[in-house]
């Protein structure tokens, strides 16, 4: 989907296909049949962007036969969709049924997710639409913070400097220009937006940045305003942002809340949980260890990485943090011109839902994952952008 800023630049909107655990090639073409093109065809689209997530194996198969590249490209075309955005930060297994801190891996000092991701900008920027000549990957923020010191931080720093090398080099040969941004996620290296500006300052370089995820935002109690502005006084560009929502708990000490929470509990993904205390934020690296007690204080509350669908918030007592999204999103493309033209709406875990709010088939999922995009849509067309054919 792309919109017209008043300020005459395009911006695009997509959904990540994450949400979807296809592997191969073979799954990824069958993704873009069984839940893509529904989407668009729901939402009454000619054209609907998707933000692709190309595993390993997928990726593989894709650099090694320019002829199954091809194809994929005219697969996106005659199903009506655009990519613009790949997400690049899970590397392999994210439909496995646990994946915890699996997803961390390979990390930015091993030289395996340098070669990974300069395959993904290779494929980008023969992906991406002929009018198009800007593409995003978003990438994990250096890596889970332990075990992380001085030799493992240069390690990440030389990776990236390297991938930027690459990354001028493939805009001077095919005049595409692909830009990486770091994911600030709770319990990484690099946790909240600030912790990227001394890494991205010392790497220097335009195309690499930050992506921002509003759940993350939401989760390390970030304000997005002050969170926005300290990137722009240091001169990091925000790449894309996801538009994601995590759980809020405004009680956590009353019982009732605490059984609610419990239900999104669940052995799939990790959902790091925060609290914000005079002292700081307080948290744990899951939602179990915060409700065994003892672990976070319960007298203020508290936000779990737990992607939420944004049309659907949760059943009271609990609710999500779109409030946070909205005033997110507002910063980044409601000024005068857009801080970035890349959103992606990433909500991975429809599947990891409590039993009883799970899609129970294909159709309910693609009603699910167009009615996000039009929650989104609705939130831009509100900031004055207009949404093109």
């Amino acid at each position: 989907m792309r919109f017209r800023h008043p300020d005459g630049s395009v911006v695009h909107l997509a959904y990540c296909t994450n949400v979807h655990p296809a592997e191969t090639l073979d799954g990824v073409l069958a993704q873009l049949r069984d839940h893509c093109e529904p989407v668009r065809k729901r939402l009454g689209r000619d054209r609907l962007g998707i933000g692709l997530w190309l595993a390993k194996d997928a990726a593989l198969a894709l650099v090694t036969d320019p002829a199954a590249l091809r194809g994929l490209r005219c697969e996106l075309d005659r199903r009506g969709l655009e990519v613009v955005t790949l997400n690049g930060f899970p590397y392999e297994g994210f439909g496995a049924e646990e994946v915890k801190y699996r997803v961390y891996k390979p990390d930015w000092t091993d030289p395996e997710r340098l070669s990974h991701t300069t395959d993904l900008a290779r494929l980008l920027a023969a992906l991406l639409p002929d009018d198009v000549t800007e593409g995003t990957i978003s990438t994990l923020p250096l890596a889970w913070r332990t075990p992380f010191d001085t030799h493992d931080a240069e390690a990440a720093r030389a990776a990236l400097t390297a991938l930027a090398q690459r990354l001028d080099a493939l805009a001077e040969l095919t005049g595409k220009s692909i830009r990486i941004g770091l994911e600030p996620e709770p319990g990484c290296t690099v946790e909240t937006t600030g912790d990227a500006i001394a890494p991205l300052t010392a790497i220097g370089h335009d195309r690499i940045g930050v992506c921002v995820d509003t759940c993350h935002l939401a989760t390390s109690f970030e304000d997005p305003r002050t969170a926005l502005d300290a990137l722009a006084i240091a001169g990091i560009p925000v790449v894309k942002s996801q538009l994601s929502a995590a759980l809020h708990a405004q009680h956590p000490h009353l019982p009732e809340v605490r059984e609610a929470l419990a239900a999104f509990d669940e052995p799939r993904f990790l959902h790091q949980t925060r609290t914000r205390t005079a002292a700081g934020l307080r948290g744990t690296d899951d939602l179990g260890e915060s409700l065994a007690g003892g672990a976070l204080p319960e007298t203020s509350p508290w936000r779990a990485h737990f992607h939420v669908p944004l049309h659907a918030a949760p059943a009271p007592p609990l609710t999500s943090t779109l409030p946070v999204l909205k005033d997110t999103l507002a910063h980044l493309v409601g000024g005068p011109e857009p801080r970035t033209r890349h959103l992606e709406v990433e909500t991975y875990t429809w599947q990891a839902l409590p039993p009883e709010l799970r899609p129970r088939s294909r159709p309910q999922l693609a009603d699910g994952i167009a009615a996000e995009l039009t929650l989104a849509r609705d939130l831009l067309t509100d900031l004055g952008l207009k949404e093109l054919p």
